[in-house]
């Protein structure tokens, strides 16, 4: 597997074909999963040949965004399923990937250690100082998406359900984010105090 190929090959698709107006899922997001993926499988010891499929899953996770928004994972299956032969994945690699891309869709649904590693690094932010940046970033995307329209107030009581609702997978965000996490929540509970869980 030439990992190296398809990640640069990826990168040069989603710089030149990504929409402007995807203001969270752009290729910045993609780099960061792939860094959250990395850092996350280190501490979980993951092997060197799982290391690669896990490492090119974090890099084709979006790319179905270059096609379509709703249905994205699916896309990510197809455009890898496309591209990674010519840089000498197998169908079993492709499958295996594929799997851990579709992991990812909301609501996760993580059956393998390497589908929990991809989940957890693509909402490795809710944990994180960079939370708020990040959640204001979808916000903007979903509107601009007409995809779920939200004031202020409303995206913040999102925001509660969710964290408050949200389990990382592996001991290892747990340790490293779980912290970051409830200390997100609670801002957001001090400055809205009026939003609860429901």
């Amino acid at each position: 597997m030439n990992f190296e190929g398809a990640k640069q090959f990826i990168l040069e698709k989603l710089k030149n074909e990504l929409k402007p107006i995807l203001y969270y899922h752009d290729i910045s997001h993609t780099l960061d999963v792939f860094q959250s993926t990395v850092r996350i499988a280190k501490l979980e010891k993951v092997s060197s040949a799982n290391l690669i499929l896990l490492k090119t899953a974090a890099m084709y996770h979006d790319c179905g965004m270059l096609t379509t928004y709703k249905g994205h994972e699916e896309a990510s299956c197809v455009i890898a399923a496309e591209y990674l032969p010519n840089f000498g994945y197998t169908t079993a690699d492709i499958a295996q990937v594929n799997k851990m891309i579709i992991a990812t869709k909301l609501p996760q649904n993580a059956s393998t250690h390497l589908e929990q590693i991809i989940c957890d690094a693509d909402l490795d932010y809710l944990g994180r100082d960079d939370f708020f940046m990040i959640s204001h970033r979808l916000k903007l995307e979903w509107n601009l998406q007409n995809f779920i329209v939200t004031t202020l107030k409303e995206w913040y009581k999102l925001q509660v359900n969710f964290l408050g609702g949200h389990q990382f997978f592996t001991q290892s965000a747990k340790d490293t984010r779980d912290a970051g996490k409830l200390k997100n929540l609670n801002q957001i509970k001090e400055i809205c105090p009026h939003m609860v869980q429901q």
